[in-house]
């Protein structure tokens, strides 16, 4: 009988369009056209008899069959590059910083798809102000940090754009004549001070009414009804609006999310890729 064997690339390419669920974000995690990697999974599927995804117009999903060979490619994979590197490779490492008004309520699947990419890699990851990780970044301690580009900075790895908005509970009261009470970020949060100075020169008067460590906290400030807290669409927690407009408010626009990345290895670069395409496809 005719042994037969699988393309190690495709297997790897179909992970990622599992785990991504979208055969756009895995090309750009691997550095392929779309329809590169389309032919690579066709081919895997002819080899191995069966239909490993199921394509829509929409979203990708994976068949009965594709769900079994799920586990057996991510071992298979793992087999692949320990044999490759050897048992006595040092263990692989990559430190990530996230900006505290990127990270969002998606990170831990973003996350787990990064980790899935890659099993044997082991992730450091701190949430921080998008000025401190840059600055880390600079000085080396970080392979990669994906922050809130301010207009001024240059560089970096465009993965979206998103729109700043000043969120409250629709319960919310703003008192005529009174100081518009605000939940920000202590300094120096890049988005708290683009909002202060955005209605200072609208004129607009305010006070701060609750500061935050954490983008959590502002959040749970404006869900409590303390305060407006100014953020990004796609982390302002369910159960809030966007409340300028009824307010009379000046728009904050759009903010701009970049990667600096610096991969030091074919396997960095591999999780640095699938983080990307993670983000892209996470966006709302």
């Amino acid at each position: 009988m005719q042994a037969h064997s699988l393309d190690i690339d495709a297997v790897r390419a179909f992970t990622l369009v599992a785990d991504l669920k979208n055969f756009t974000r895995a090309a750009q995690a691997l550095g392929l056209t779309q329809s590169a990697v389309s032919l690579q999974l066709k081919r895997l599927e002819a080899r191995l008899g069966r239909q490993l995804v199921s394509r829509t117009p929409r979203m990708v999903q994976l068949t009965a069959d594709g769900a079994g060979f799920l586990d057996r490619a991510r071992a298979l994979i793992e087999a692949h590059d320990r044999a490759l590197g050897g048992e006595g490779k040092a263990e692989r490492r990559l430190k990530l910083g996230i900006g505290d008004h990127v990270a969002g309520p998606n990170l831990p699947a973003l996350l787990a798809q990064v980790a899935a990419s890659d099993p044997q890699l082991r992730l450091e990851v701190r949430i921080d102000f998008s000025s401190r990780l840059i600055e880390a970044a600079d000085a080396g301690r970080y392979d990669a940090v994906v922050v809130r580009r301010e207009p001024h900075q240059r560089g970096g790895e465009m993965l979206f754009e998103d729109t700043l908005r000043w969120y409250a509970t629709p319960s919310f009261r703003h008192a005529a004549g009174a100081k518009l009470r605000l939940a920000m970020l202590t300094a120096p949060c890049g988005v708290r001070a683009h909002a202060i100075r955005t209605l200072d020169k609208a004129r607009v008067e305010w006070t701060e009414a609750f500061t935050g460590g954490g983008v959590t906290a502002i959040a749970a400030a404006a869900l409590a009804g303390i305060a407006v807290a100014p953020m990004a669409e796609r982390v302002a927690p369910s159960g809030t609006i966007d409340v300028g407009a009824a307010l009379g408010l000046p728009p904050l626009g759009r903010s701009r999310v970049v990667m600096y990345g610096r991969a030091s290895n074919p396997a960095e670069h591999a999780a640095l890729r699938t983080l990307a395409a993670a983000f892209r496809g996470r966006t709302r």
